[in-house]
């Protein structure tokens, strides 16, 4: 069977280490939040925990303090439809991630300059929903870059295969104490 090597993306939402820290380096850690006023002071120990750990940590709709905080990237959401960030200066390695649900969002995460495109939903059934011939029709426009978004589990992580997506991301994927489960899939 053919193995490929997946991107993690796990979305927090509190100011606490111990969601990330059975998490291995390979998992990138995307600070999400949008009810609560950002607490620069627990980011950066959030942010100095991962370093520590070797995991990425972005942080999600501020692509301006992203960068002064000397994060590795950013998340756009859908709802993100500013440009301001095309005149900010970026070190060479910042990434910019974005979640687009159709075509529109995704010509505008485009011209936002996002490397990495979150389509959703795969697998959860919500007014984004896809399935899976929906979202590898979708997947066409794209054609790279593809992180995987919306009900991912252990039970359909393998379909992930099917699919020749670059990753996955999810919140109670991750939530699990321990290692995946191994199978066909290397992470």
């Amino acid at each position: 069977m053919h193995k490929l090597n997946f991107k993690k993306y796990y979305f927090i939402s509190e100011y606490d280490t111990n969601l990330i820290k059975h998490q291995d380096k390979e998992t990138n850690i995307i600070y999400r939040n949008y009810k609560d006023e950002i607490d620069i002071h627990k980011l950066i120990i959030l942010r100095d925990f991962c370093k520590k750990k070797g995991c990425n940590f972005f942080l999600s709709n501020n692509i301006k303090l992203a960068i002064k905080l000397n994060l590795d990237g950013a998340y756009l959401p859908s709802f993100n439809r500013n440009f301001n960030h095309l005149a900010y200066t970026f070190k060479k390695k910042f990434i910019i991630l974005g979640s687009v649900h159709n075509i529109k969002e995704l010509n505008i995460k485009k011209l936002q300059l996002v490397k990495y495109f979150f389509l959703s939903s795969l697998f959860k059934k919500n007014e984004n929903y896809l399935g899976t011939f929906k979202f590898k029709l979708f997947k066409s426009y794209i054609n790279k870059n593809i992180i995987a978004l919306g009900g991912i589990s252990e039970k359909n992580l393998k379909k992930l295969n099917l699919l020749n997506v670059s990753g996955f991301a999810g919140i109670s994927l991750f939530k699990k104490k321990g290692p995946f489960e191994r199978g066909p899939l290397i992470f």
